[in-house]
């Protein structure tokens, strides 16, 4: 099958083999999270303890939060967009204004390109960071901070190669991008320090260097080339078909040194408890940035006309505010009494631990927030959305005015 433009289409999606390919399934992700979790609750976790009696007044807050947000319970999927429509206002519509009249596909790709860099920025801001955002004056903090500044540093052109052409994302712009110009972009000072800065840029130029690297997928060297790669003249598409090409073409963008037979293997670590076969034994996956890209880019393609399918498939995000949700609920506790206390690595067991908990826990947590709020099959990506992670920063803003409950030494592209 050839994409428009002459581009390769799903027919090249999804050809790695052997142990890397395993780690790159999430249902794979599911069943070893799922293990984990069963050796909790059987007590055999040196890390946590699980309290399945806090399970039901969980659901009713996570449900009572999601009818506060959401009244009609139309429920959006959980996305990068959320964010970019932070303050209520849909940013989108300016975006659309100042490309014009052009085509619908070429319309996706430029909404792939900004959600693919706004993602790649998203992570823990620190407290003290914010943006001021031009024109609206309003002020905004974490994740929606980042969110707004990603928006109007693509306005400004931060991220093109072109002057003649601002609105887009392509490897040269990436290549050329340093720390001051990312700095000014985002209203960095002294006084407004943004934690995990120089982590993000370096994703950011590592994504020039594999957009370049892969030609037969970025054929105009921007991540808007996905559309057609992946088919975007077709009816429909796979959720997981976008998360297995972004896991193709952009593990080498990851500074974790996590590797099989020389192979990238990005948000995967280590855990003495995992099983698996092979090489795999001992790994557990995760793909979080990759799984948040992958949500944030269903509206670009369903805007294009392509129905994405097999949502799913996707796995909750194992973030601190899904996480947090769990060990503030008392869902979750720490062996360790002192754990709040201390400061851990992203892939430090216990961390590894606590995330695959999140995913299966809330695996199991959506059908019945689903069943509360009388939506039978309400799709995992709403329950999120409505939903767990506002629940987390709702109980994170009530005990610690919005910090996370475990400190976590992250370059930003994990946590």
């Amino acid at each position: 099958m050839t994409a428009p433009g002459g581009r390769s289409s799903t027919s090249s999606v999804g050809t790695l083999d052997g142990p890397v390919a395993a780690l790159r399934s999430t249902a794979e992700i599911r069943r070893r999270a799922g293990d984990l979790l069963t050796s909790a609750r059987a007590g055999r976790s040196a890390h946590f303890t699980v309290d399945d009696s806090r399970i039901g007044a969980v659901v009713e807050f996570v449900s009572a939060l999601t009818r506060e947000r959401y009244p009609d319970l139309d429920i959006p999927f959980h996305s990068r967009w959320r964010h970019v429509e932070a303050g209520g206002i849909d940013r989108r519509v300016e975006l659309d204004a100042r490309l014009g009249d052009i085509g619908a596909a070429e319309r996706a790709r430029t909404h792939i390109d900004l959600a693919v860099v706004s993602v790649l920025l998203d992570a823990g801001a620190g407290a003290d960071w914010y943006f001021d955002e031009p024109g609206t004056g309003v002020r905004f903090t974490r994740s929606e901070g980042l969110a707004v500044a990603s928006v109007h540093a693509f306005f400004d052109g931060v991220f093109s190669g072109s002057r003649d052409e601002p609105l887009r994302v392509d490897a040269d712009g990436l290549r050329a991008l340093d720390s001051s110009r990312l700095a000014t972009a985002f209203g960095v000072s002294e006084n407004r320090p943004l934690v995990g800065l120089e982590g993000r840029l370096q994703v950011l130029n590592r994504l020039a260097d594999a957009m370049a690297a892969r030609p037969d997928v970025f054929g105009t060297g921007r991540p808007g080339d996905l559309f057609d790669h992946l088919g975007g003249g077709t009816r429909e598409i796979r959720a997981h078909e976008i998360l297995t090409a972004l896991l193709d073409t952009l593990a080498p963008i990851w500074p974790a040194d996590n590797r099989i037979d020389g192979i990238a293997l990005g948000d995967c670590w280590r855990h003495r408890g995992v099983r698996g076969a092979g090489a795999t034994d001992g790994w557990m996956p995760f793909h979080k940035l990759s799984q948040w890209l992958t949500y944030s880019l269903l509206e670009p393609f369903a805007s294009a006309g392509v129905e994405v399918g097999g949502l799913e498939d996707l796995t909750a995000l194992p973030e601190y505010r899904n996480g947090g949700l769990l060990l503030d609920s008392g869902v979750l506790a720490t062996v360790n009494p002192g754990a709040a206390q201390a400061v851990w690595s992203v892939g430090d067991e216990f961390v590894v631990e606590w995330r695959a908990l999140t995913v299966a826990l809330l695996d199991e947590l959506a059908p019945l927030v689903a069943t509360e709020l009388g939506v039978p099959g309400l799709p995992l990506a709403c329950v999120l959305e409505g939903g767990t992670w506002a629940a987390g920063r709702r109980y994170a803003a009530q005990l610690r005015g919005g910090l996370p409950p475990l400190t976590i030494d992250s370059d930003g592209t994990v946590f």
